[in-house]
């Protein structure tokens, strides 16, 4: 049998570690524990901030696309408008055309003019220039919201990382008040990616 005293020095060691049940291993085993926790709130608070920057440059595309096509719809609808002008004032001027001139023509301007209000405006398709502006403003709405969303993803972080750090501190100090100062960052973080996610208080800009 091998007496106790024959055991090395580093085995007593490690049998001692992996069974500490002192105060001290207690404190860092639950340390451990907590900056693992927050680790996982890093994670979500990045994904989050990802997704933000993802609409953000989504919705300003889509908006800047849909003044760009009402920009054209209004350029189409203004040329059809001039040619039915220039026609009826050439119409006024020649009082002595003939009927059948007058009707055809008659017939191009309304032709011209129903183009023209459906450039304007197009509920059935969706794609008139009023409709489109409709829509790129809802795309603006969007952009705003995902950008205000964005910096409490990016703070939250910063709060968290440092959290990390400090509570890793605190678990090779024995630190108690680090870890209550991690613990304190950490829960500013939750604070922040929650409102990241709901926008129930917008930050001050700028």
């Amino acid at each position: 049998m091998v007496d106790q005293t024959d055991i090395p020095e580093p085995v007593h060691e490690h049998a001692h570690h992996s069974h500490d049940t002192s105060p001290d291993g207690g404190f860092r085993r639950l340390a451990a524990i907590y900056v693992g926790v927050v680790a996982m709130l890093l994670a979500i608070s990045s994904l989050g901030g990802g997704k933000a920057t993802r609409e953000m440059l989504n919705a300003n595309i889509r908006a800047s696309d849909s003044y760009a096509f009402a920009q054209a719809k209004y350029l189409r609808e203004t040329a059809y408008e001039l040619a039915a002008d220039e026609l009826d004032v050439e119409t006024a001027a020649q009082p002595a055309m003939p009927d059948a001139a007058r009707t055809a023509i008659a017939a191009t301007v309304a032709r011209y003019r129903a183009a023209a209000a459906r450039y304007a405006s197009d509920p059935q398709s969706g794609e008139g220039r009023k409709e489109l502006l409709a829509k790129a403003q809802e795309w603006d709405t969007v952009r705003d919201r995902a950008e205000e969303r964005d910096p409490n993803f990016e703070f939250a972080a910063a709060l968290f990382q440092i959290a990390i750090v400090l509570g890793s501190v605190a678990i090779v100090a024995l630190s108690r008040a680090l870890l209550g100062l991690s613990a304190a960052l950490a829960l500013g973080g939750v604070a922040l990616t929650l409102n990241g996610f709901f926008l129930l208080v917008p930050l001050p800009s700028g």
